[in-house]
């Protein structure tokens, strides 16, 4: 038998000893397994009470929110830092694989699909903590290009970030919002056109 260090033993003990990071990575084990997070079967789980629960994560809202935000931010960032080209064609084609992304995503479409009202409310209004945040890359994308002299935008970068964020769930929540079938390429589109390129040439340039 290994002896364990003092050291070792205290880590241990911290591992085994649930807290807030310990609700996160449950919690966000059950979203991404595309089942619904429930606040009671997460304590149980964790070994504590509803209220210890809800003291660490402030609720449910909060709790998807950020489950959410965790996998969305570093999906926008893969995007960005794949997308071809410079200007509007980079950002249009990064905002066209975040969409793909998000909605080729077993776990994210069955949140949707199971709470479409929550997941509007988290995800597309004040009342969540993920649109800001992914408002805010977007400024910072639109930024580098506009620094490199790769885009001359007409329109403030706070407000055209907010209006492409806009165009990008609108495709990504169109099944909820209109019935239609969520479309990447449409991402790519609008925000050409919102950004001064035509999509036309976009389409002919991407074609080998």
């Amino acid at each position: 038998m290994i002896e364990q260090t003092a050291l070792a033993r205290r880590l241990e003990e911290a591992a085994a000893r649930p807290d807030a990071v310990s609700a996160f990575r449950a919690a966000r084990a059950v979203f991404l397994a595309g089942q619904r997070l429930e606040m009671k079967e997460l304590a149980v789980a964790l070994g504590v009470n509803r209220a210890t629960l809800f003291r660490w994560v402030g609720g449910r809202d909060e709790l998807l929110a950020e489950v959410i935000w965790s996998v969305a931010e570093p999906t926008l960032r893969r995007a960005a830092a794949a997308a071809p080209g410079t200007g509007a064609h980079r950002i249009a084609t990064a905002l066209g694989d975040f969409a793909h992304a998000t909605n080729t995503s077993d776990a994210f479409r069955q949140f949707l699909l199971r709470e479409p009202e929550r997941a509007l409310r988290l995800l597309t209004t004040r009342a969540g903590s993920v649109q800001h945040r992914i408002v805010a890359i977007v400024e910072d994308l639109l930024a580098e290009e506009i620094s490199a002299r790769t885009l001359d935008p007409l329109l403030p970068v706070p407000e055209l970030a907010l209006l492409l964020v806009r165009i990008t769930e609108t495709f990504i929540y169109t099944d909820v919002i209109s019935g239609a079938e969520p479309d990447a390429a449409k991402v790519v589109q609008a925000s050409l056109v919102l950004l001064g390129e035509r999509p036309e040439k976009y389409v002919r340039e991407r074609t080998p």
